[in-house]
């Protein structure tokens, strides 16, 4: 008989198919607040006139914003956050971006609940492994404020209380986590996302396959998540190519982001795997897209993995429309549909890295999760060469 659990989170509502700048001020209604402040993507607030719009709506409880937010998410951009945000004094957050916004907001966060006002300060905040392999999940204050999201990509880090922010000094990219980080409200507008450039929509959309993927392929997968995932990639086997070919169909848009919401169910739900562990090395040494980590490396993980796992891909298989396709072999053939890149060697990453990349992924919590166990670096440097 299954043991297990699965914690939901403090999540309130999710809105889809609304206006963003209507939905934002009815939320800021509904919650009785007074004062908002924006994070934000810098190209959103300098580039569309959709953060005009959202302030606009909120009227003289807009005030202020941040839209400094850095790939990557590096400690010296949350801090600046953070420092903004106090500045502000507001009740509410409403964070509108993709995943370097998101995780901007819910590390700022942390930083404000733990009175945090330098990256040196947030050394031991974040989730690290013990000498036994452990993860140790630091307690955090609950959050003095909240926030609500309106997500301008596919990464689904609305859906999760966990937050990703680079250590610019060792290179590492740390997982930050605490209840309260998550979007009290998520706000899913298909025609925000218009703004967002293609290339950046559909490589997000490979990452929230890699959530699904990894989820059902995981060493300890349960059957809440596996219906979700699953769904969620039968979802995107349509409606990521109707995005590419049809960039203005905003239902198709739609479906995506609502695939993203049941892909994120599993985000720090259920563990995952070396694609997501390798990926975190990969974004933060060679300054990797995250959607671009899953586009090279979900293939070779599902490869290296398919001897203990080989069952649970022939689900994601089937899931794709492809039950005749290994499972590795169905991921690929979407993102060649996409036309999004395939091989390492078409992010132009330096092959010198793959020892230094893999040495900081063997200390990476999802790496030491992987449904096959990887004994030390020399095998994660052959899922790298496998995927050059």
């Amino acid at each position: 008989m299954d043991v297990g659990s699965y914690d939901f989170l403090r999540q309130e509502r999710v809105i889809f198919g609304k206006p963003a700048a209507q939905a934002v001020a009815e939320e800021a209604h509904r919650l009785a607040v007074g004062r908002l402040f924006v994070v934000c993507a810098n190209s959103l607030s300098r580039k569309t006139d959709a953060i005009e719009a959202i302030g606009e709506a909120l009227g003289h409880h807009y005030v202020g914003r941040f839209d400094k937010c850095v790939e990557h998410t590096p400690r010296e951009s949350v801090i600046a956050a953070a420092d903004a945000a106090r500045h502000a004094d507001p009740d509410l957050i409403v964070t509108i971006g993709g995943g370097t916004a998101i995780d901007t907001a819910k590390v700022m966060l942390i930083c404000l609940a733990q009175g945090v006002r330098t990256p040196e300060e947030m050394d031991d905040l974040h989730v690290s492994i013990d000498a036994d392999g452990a993860p140790h999940i630091p307690v955090i204050a609950p959050s003095p404020i909240r926030q609500i999201i309106v997500p301008t990509t596919l990464s689904g880090a609305e859906f999760s209380n966990l937050g990703g922010c680079t250590d610019s000094r060792r290179k590492v990219k740390d997982a930050y986590t605490a209840p309260d980080i998550c979007g009290q409200s998520v706000i899913l507008d298909p025609e925000i996302t218009r703004h967002t450039p293609e290339w950046l929509w559909l490589s997000t959309g490979i990452r929230a396959i890699d959530h699904a993927v990894e989820a059902v392929c995981s060493s300890a997968a349960q059957p809440f998540t596996d219906a979700l995932a699953l769904h969620a990639l039968r979802l995107f086997a349509t409606a990521l190519r109707r995005n590419h070919h049809s960039p203005d169909d905003l239902a198709a848009r739609l479906d995506s982001q609502q695939a993203v919401w049941m892909a994120a169910s599993s985000i720090n739900r259920v563990p995952y795997g070396a694609s997501h562990g390798i990926g975190h090395a990969l974004g933060a040494m060679a300054g990797v897209s995250h959607g671009h980590t899953s586009c090279v490396l979900l293939p070779a993980v599902l490869r290296f993995n398919e001897s203990v796992n080989g069952e649970r891909q022939k689900l994601v298989a089937e899931a794709l429309d492809r039950p005749n396709m290994e499972a590795a072999d169905a991921v690929a053939e979407l993102i060649a549909d996409l036309e999004l890149p395939g091989r390492m060697q078409d992010l132009q990453v330096d092959r010198g890295l793959f020892g230094d990349i893999a040495r900081t992924a063997m200390n990476n919590l999802f790496v030491r999760q992987n449904p096959k166990p990887i004994r030390d670096a020399g095998e994660i440097v052959g899922i790298l060469e496998s995927a050059w």
